[in-house]
Parts: C-alpha cells; structure tokens; sequence
C-alpha cells in the first residue's frame, strides 16, 4: 500500500508539473471531476486508467515509477548504533547482508536454517531501519543509495575485519577459487598514493561483477570476499632493530 500511495503522490507532482488538472484527467478519462477526485483520494487508480493519465502527459508508466524511486529517500548510512543493533544480532547480521546481496526470501530459507517466522521478525527490524522496505507476500524491496556503505571503522566494519583477521587468511589459498599475492618493496607518497586509487577501482569493478551476476539464479553464485590492502609496515623483528641502532 505504501508504494501505491508514494505513486499515486508522484502522479499528483507530474500532473502539477506537466499543467494538467483533474477537469483535464476527468476528460481523458471519461469521467466526472468529481469521481476522479475520489480515485485519487482512495488511491485506487486501475493500471489501465494509470496508463492513460501518463499518456495525457506524453510519458511512460515506467518514466512515472522512475521519478517515484527518485523522490524516495535511500538510505546512504546507518547510526552507530543501529549497526550496533545488527552485529549484536548473529541471525539479523546474516539477513542484513543477504538483503544487501539481493537474496530473495525464498532464497535466505533455502541457504539457511531460519525459520519463516524468524526471518519475517528480521526483516521487519531492517525495514524499521530503512535498509528495505517488506512488501506483501514477504517481497524485498532495498531501500539503500547506490553508494550505500557501512561505517567507516564502525561496528560491522570492526566485525568483519576481526573475522578477517581470525578465518580469511587461515588458508593457503591453493584452491581454484583463491589466490593470495603478496609484494613488497620502497616506494615513495605518490605512488602509495597512485595505487590506493588504483585498489579503489579494483573495488568499483568487483561491484560491477557483483551487479551483473544478480540476474543468475542463486546456485550459480557463491559468497567471495575480496580484500585488498596497502600500508606503510615492516616486519616487526626489522623494526625492533631499528630502534635498537
């Protein structure tokens, strides 16, 4: 209903834009200026009369749900405290990142031992934080900008760099899947600097990737992390004899 509502809404600012009334959508619809109020009061416009209204404006019904997306406010980042509420929840951590990876509801009871009830609590909780919004029929709807990111040195970004820290590197990463390349050498600021940005579109390609993949069915995908880093560091043994001399 809420997305009813938030179209019908936009319908209203297109209409006022485009310098169209309702006498105008009455005409175009046959009908009288008083009924049509009454649709849009009640918010209960047929596709069909939907679709003449756009076309009394000259414009898709898809134009219309795009400039809807456009005046709903996503969600860019969360408070402390609400990844708080998420990283001292195991169950709602794992829903939270499956949502973000656009897993179905269907798709998170299939891959995971959560029951129905449990899942639809821990979705109800993420839409409270406008990470989605749950839809009829438990349909997921993400409600993040595209840009979306947890917080820098926050809870979940603690999180995951601890877990990093304890699994990700307890392998030889000799599978077909990982590899591991490490170098090391002198190099200047700039050219720190000048690979920090490279790493940077590494990371934008490897959402692309991401972004592309989505239209494949959930079994022909499988969680990959990657991680890249860069820092000014020695060994500590090196530094110790440093500080001896």
């Amino acid at each position: 209903m809420a997305q009813t509502i938030a179209l019908v809404e936009t319908l209203k600012q297109a209409l006022k834009a485009h310098g169209k009334t309702y006498r105008d959508v009455a005409h175009a619809l046959e009908l009288s200026e008083a009924s049509v109020k009454r649709l849009f009061a009640s918010n209960s416009l047929s596709l069909q009369r939907l679709d003449q209204i756009c076309n009394l404006m000259s414009i898709e019904i898809t134009d219309l749900v795009q400039m809807m997306n456009g005046r709903v406010s996503k969600t860019k980042e969360l408070s402390e405290a609400q990844e708080q509420q998420i990283v001292d929840d195991t169950v709602l951590l794992v829903v939270a990142v499956c949502v973000l990876n656009k897993f179905t509801f269907e798709d998170i009871i299939a891959e995971y031992a959560i029951s129905e009830t449990d899942l639809i609590q821990k979705l109800a909780h993420l839409d409270r934080l406008k990470i989605i919004e749950l839809l009829p029929k438990n349909r997921i709807k993400l409600l993040i900008s595209s840009n979306f990111s947890w917080r820098e040195n926050g809870p979940i970004q603690r999180f995951f760099q601890a877990k990093v820290e304890q699994e990700f590197f307890a392998s030889r990463f000799d599978k077909k899947t990982e590899r591991l390349i490490s170098v090391s050498g002198l190099i200047s600021l700039a050219s720190n600097e000048l690979f920090q940005r490279k790493m940077e579109r590494l990371a934008e390609e490897f959402t692309d990737l991401q972004r592309d993949d989505e239209r494949l069915p959930l079994t022909e995908r499988r969680g990959t992390t990657m991680v890249l880093a860069v820092r000014q560091w020695e060994y500590g043994l090196f530094s110790q004899l440093k500080q001896a001399r």
